[in-house]
């Protein structure tokens, strides 16, 4: 009976802690996917170790082999880690977990009661991770912590200085960051502000002009064409008579 409600299982397990707990809380479609594709691996090749003679240690080396690849691909973060190593033990329940009865469906339940506990965004305050790069040399930790505080806007609890730049004056540190809680009945009391309508878009209006006076426009002025200057009579003079060089000689 085992071997058929427990695979079975598995499913509504996998299915739950993807679908109703990963996705709602992280939105991240590519690891969904991940998820569900390696619980349904791990449960395919687990069922087919137990019903054959191979050694289960030699399957769950290369289902080890196979999780340092996938998780040396991207860096992930630990609540991803936390559930990809979930559907990881869901599969290998649901494959081998038949002679253990009802102890194996215990321990799916058990598995995705705390995840759906501890990464519950409700009644539990939180702690991000992040990595701040701030513009200027700092050494003292006091001023370090009042630093990141002033620019997260939150409470620090710890924090690592990874590296101090004295010459580019900067240093690079790593702090979690406290994300306060959210009361289960804080969303029934919560108000809505109003909302201010819109504006009404202004159009702009063309400039009122008055009445137009035509002003008279001179003639133009006519060309003036320069007249010749207006010789006198010409009066002829009396004519004298030049002599003639071979008649001097004669007289």
């Amino acid at each position: 009976m085992f071997q058929v409600l427990l695979p079975a299982a598995d499913l509504v397990a996998v299915v739950v802690l993807t679908l109703a707990l990963y996705y709602p809380r992280h939105r991240r479609t590519d690891l969904l996917l991940s998820f569900l594709a390696v619980n349904i691996s791990v449960l395919a090749v687990a069922t087919a170790l137990a019903a054959t003679s191979v050694n289960v240690g030699l399957g769950l080396g290369l289902f080890g082999v196979l999780a340092m690849i996938r998780l040396r691909s991207e860096e992930l973060q630990q609540h991803e880690i936390a559930y990809y190593f979930s559907s990881l033990a869901l599969g290998l329940i649901g494959g081998l977990g038949a002679a253990m009865g009802w102890t194996a469906l215990a321990l799916m339940a058990a598995i995705v009661v705390v995840l759906a506990v501890a990464d519950s965004p409700r009644g539990v305050a939180k702690y991000s991770r992040v990595v701040v790069l701030l513009d200027r040399a700092v050494a003292d930790p006091a001023a370090v912590r009042a630093a990141l505080e002033q620019v997260l806007g939150g409470r620090v609890g710890s924090f690592n200085v990874r590296k101090l730049d004295l010459v580019n004056d900067s240093t690079l540190v790593e702090v979690s960051v406290k994300r306060p809680a959210v009361a289960s009945g804080s969303a029934a009391g919560l108000v809505a502000a109003p909302v201010a309508a819109p504006a009404q878009p202004v159009t702009a209006q063309p400039p009122t002009l008055g009445p137009v006076v035509a002003t008279p426009v001179a003639a133009p002025a006519q060309p003036v064409t320069a007249q010749p200057p207006t010789l006198g009579p010409v009066v002829a003079g009396p004519t004298v008579a030049q002599p003639v060089p071979g008649e001097s000689r004669k007289a």
